[in-house]
């Protein structure tokens, strides 16, 4: 069961991995966060919220000449391909999370894949509808933190 060690342990070795200059290996170490099973009402949720806030700042913060691939894309691929336990609320989260990097990242380096929207007819959900679905289906004050990391781009 992926709980709130899990939760905490993800977002450790996301920390690691940066400090490593691994940036993209450190972005997938937050979605392994978000596959915890939790409440939100757990301490660790307390001290460490959903890590929308975390990837902002690596997004802002990354490293010149470091790989970090293109979290828009990857975020499309995730949303629209995640299987596994409680796929639904990680897809709209990964779709979260692609909103944000739409908005931190510059289109023209980081576009999102074009041939699997042409290919698969993928229709980007709206941040309107990503929110009431994590709002529904997530943890309790996850939105409210979402919401907050949005408003401060």
């Amino acid at each position: 069961m992926k709980c709130d060690r899990y939760y905490f342990a993800a977002l450790s070795y996301a920390q690691s991995l940066w400090r490593e200059g691994k940036p993209a290996q450190a972005i997938l170490q937050l979605n392994k966060a978000f596959m915890a099973d939790l409440s939100g009402d757990e301490e660790v949720l307390g001290k460490f919220p959903p890590p929308y806030g975390a990837l902002v700042w690596m997004l802002q913060q990354r490293p010149e000449g470091r790989f970090l691939g293109n979290p828009v894309r990857h975020f499309q691929h995730l949303a629209t391909r995640v299987s596994g336990e409680r796929k639904e609320i990680r897809a709209w989260r990964a779709w979260a999370c692609f909103h944000l990097s739409q908005r931190v990242l510059p289109e023209g380096e980081f576009p999102p894949d074009e041939e699997q929207v042409a290919r698969e007819a993928v229709v980007f959900p709206g941040w309107e509808e990503v929110l009431d679905a994590i709002r529904e289906m997530g943890w309790r004050g996850e939105v409210e933190v979402l919401e907050g990391v949005a408003s401060a781009l």
